[in-house]
């Protein structure tokens, strides 16, 4: 059994008030450029896309203070 928590993007924004829809569609989108790809938070079934939570929230902490590189 694994501890790991997949999201559809609605569900997150649902849990999470602080992101929108569009705002998370544009993070993914542009996973590539800002390093999202590289935590391994988004997984990809077909064209259903499921967030890991705690990766999704291991790669904000690591930009804390950074600023966006998008």
């Amino acid at each position: 059994m694994t501890d790991q928590i997949y999201l559809t993007v609605r569900q997150l924004c649902d849990k999470y008030a602080a992101f929108t829809q569009g705002g998370l569609r544009a993070l993914i989108f542009n996973e590539h450029t800002n390093g999202l790809a590289q935590s391994r938070a988004i997984v990809r079934l077909g064209r259903k896309i499921l967030i890991d939570e705690q990766k999704f929230f291991n790669w904000i902490e690591s930009h804390d203070g950074q600023g966006c590189k998008e």
